[in-house]
């Protein structure tokens, strides 16, 4: 049995050797993995809920300081009804509409291919969130 901070970095290790398969990952001071994927910045950290139950939960900015607008929270609100992984978050700001997509997942025994592809499904998805919700510019 280890302890809780070596299990938390021995599954954030394995997080980042899935994901650099894809992506160029950042190791932040506090051991969470930062990376960006199409124009989405994400993040992954790990927490032990209980003992031999270490999830790890991933953040993807889709966008933020969109126009407050109903079209947007409702494209955003019928797009999250659609099974994607993860969930869709709508934050209403001073600036406007900020969208995150959060994932937390139980990760011990997947090895790295498998880890690589749920991670890159979830990225994926915000990915294409973000080419759907945000208005291309020019």
């Amino acid at each position: 049995m280890g302890s809780e901070a070596a299990d938390t970095a021995e599954l954030l290790a394995r997080a980042r050797e899935a994901l650099e398969r894809y992506l160029e990952v950042h190791v932040d001071d506090d051991g969470a993995l930062t990376f960006s994927h199409a124009g989405v910045p994400s993040v992954i950290q790990a927490t032990q809920l209980a003992e031999g139950l270490t999830v790890l939960s991933l953040t993807c900015v889709v966008a933020w300081d969109l126009p407050d607008q109903p079209g947007i929270a409702a494209s955003a609100a019928e797009r999250a009804g659609q099974g994607l992984f993860g969930t869709l978050g709508v934050t209403h700001t001073d600036r406007g509409l900020d969208l995150t997509l959060r994932y937390a997942f139980p990760a011990q025994g997947l090895d790295a291919a498998a880890l690589g592809t749920l991670l890159m499904l979830v990225v994926s998805t915000a990915s294409q969130l973000r080419t759907e919700l945000v208005p291309a510019e020019g």
